[in-house]
Parts: structure tokens; C-alpha cells; sequence
């Protein structure tokens, strides 16, 4: 895949923040790096500055990954809709040119309906993931109007369409993503084997990817990789498609390298390489 008119050469004359600002909001007591590898494979992919609004526990997580990502922990276990002001407030004042939000939130009530209020009332590119799909499968209306990537696996699809389950057949998969993406009016991409990237009307397929990438956490950094793309202005059809296939392509190279005992953050390393050499 030819990246070089996203990740084209960055003038001299260039400022901390032009190729991006990142919020991920996720995290939860339980699932406390879920959103440590969204913020990491964000700032792997080219994002200029990545903070993380968690829950304490998950962004304690987060400041210990790495001195190079900005943390702001909530108060709590859990996402709530006392949180929602204080996160806005914050992406206000550091400038956030796009969110990625759902990996690790949890499922608590009371998270559900912080979910829909922040979506609500943010203007600028989301990725949704995870538990916030979820969250907008109870209230599709929510993302109408907004510029928005969905990241589902086929469990994640069948909730978004209101179904027990999808066939594994790629066929049926490319249908339910196209109705996906016309119901939610997103552009989805489907993660599998076979990734599937549609906006209801137009599709293609991603083919990177390896086996061993069925650990948790890849899902997770696939959605922050996107995140990193449409925060540098990339289009949604083009950084779904791109971020489908560096994710893909770097959890190849970590396979190769660590067989059965690859995990997520694995690929951070190989996230620039296959950048780099595609």
C-alpha cells in the first residue's frame, strides 16, 4: 500500500501539534490498558501529542507506559457522566483534532449514558470502539451528522445491527458492513482475516494481519492508529483503509519475530516499520 500521501515529508518549519492532536477516552478498573494501547500505537503512528482521560487506575497505567503521553485520570472506576465536562474541557484546552473513545470503558449503566452524552456534543473525528459501539448501538442517532470510523469485530457488527450473530463467510460479513455503515452512516471497518472497510456504498478489503494477532489489544490499537490518521486530516474512507492495513502489516512483523508469544504492545515497535516500508 502506497502511504506516502498520508505520511508525506514533514517541512523544517513545522510546529508540535500540526500533525495532530489525540484524546482516547477509555479505560476502567477492569480493563486498565486497553486505552494505554490506543494512546501508544497513536503516537507510533505519527500523532504529534496523544492524552489520555481514564478512569485512575487506567491512566496510572497509561503514565507509566511511556513519559511521551499526557494523562488525565477521572475520579473513579469508571466512566460516568460526571466526567464528561472535565474531558471536554480538556480537549478544549490542548486543541484535540480527534477522539478515540470505547476501548476498555466497561459496560456499567451509568458509563452507557456518559457514552452518548460525550458523543453528543463533540464536532470533531471520532473512532469508536469496543464499548462505545455498544453505547451507540442503543442510540444510532447519536453519531448521525458527525464524522465518525466504527472499528467492530463480527461480534461488535451483530450488536450494531441488532442480530444474535454474523457468519464467519466473507460475503455475508461485506453485506451486514455495508448495512452497518449505511444504518450508522460511518464508514466501518470490519476487523478479521479479511478486513473490511465500507461506507455503505463503496468497500474494499485489507489482507495484513496474522494469526497470532488474536490476543487482546489489537483491536485497540488499530482504533488509535486510525485516530492518529484522521488527527493529521486524513479521510475516514482513507484511515480506515490505511490503519487496517499498518496495524495488519506490524502485527505481521511481531509475529515473525515472537510466533505464540506476540501480545499487542508487540507491535509499537513494528508501527513505523510498516509505515516506513510501504
Amino acid at each position: 500500500m502506497d502511504l506516502s500521501k498520508i505520511y508525506p515529508n514533514r517541512p523544517e518549519w513545522v510546529h508540535k501539534g500540526a500533525y495532530g492532536n489525540v484524546m482516547v477516552v477509555g479505560g476502567s478498573k477492569l480493563y486498565t490498558g486497553a486505552a494505554t494501547l490506543a494512546a501508544v500505537a497513536a503516537l507510533r503512528a505519527g500523532a504529534d501529542m496523544v492524552t489520555v482521560c481514564a478512569p485512575e487506575r487506567a491512566a496510572n497505567v497509561a503514565a507509566n507506559q511511556t513519559p511521551a503521553l499526557m494523562t488525565f485520570p477521572l475520579k473513579g472506576d469508571h466512566f460516568t457522566g460526571r466526567h464528561v465536562a472535565t474531558v471536554l474541557d480538556n480537549a478544549h484546552l490542548r486543541k484535540i483534532n480527534c477522539f478515540v473513545i470505547g476501548c476498555g470503558l466497561g459496560r456499567n449503566v451509568m458509563t452507557v449514558g456518559a457514552i452518548h452524552n460525550l458523543i453528543s456534543k463533540i464536532s470533531v473525528p471520532m473512532v469508536l470502539d469496543a464499548d462505545a459501539l455498544r453505547a451507540i448501538s442503543q442510540r444510532p442517532e447519536i453519531v448521525y451528522g458527525k464524522h465518525v470510523v466504527l472499528t467492530p469485530h463480527v461480534g461488535e457488527l451483530a450488536i450494531l445491527l441488532g442480530q444474535s450473530r454474523i457468519s464467519e463467510d466473507v460475503d455475508t460479513r461485506i453485506v451486514a458492513a455495508k448495512q452497518a455503515a449505511l444504518k450508522y452512516r460511518a464508514v466501518v471497518v470490519l476487523k478479521g482475516y479479511v478486513d473490511v472497510i465500507t461506507d455503505g456504498r463503496s468497500l474494499i478489503t485489507n489482507n495484513t494481519g496474522s494469526p497470532f494477532m488474536t490476543k487482546g489489544g489489537f483491536g485497540d490499537t488499530l482504533a488509535g492508529i486510525c485516530g492518529a490518521l484522521l488527527a493529521r486530516g486524513t479521510g475516514m474512507w482513507e484511515a480506515g483503509h490505511a490503519a487496517a492495513y499498518i496495524n495488519g502489516r506490524a502485527g505481521e512483523m511481531a509475529g515473525e519475530h515472537k510466533g505464540e508469544g506476540v501480545i499487542a504492545s508487540d507491535i509499537f515497535d513494528f508501527i513505523p516499520r510498516a509505515i516506513h516500508t510501504s
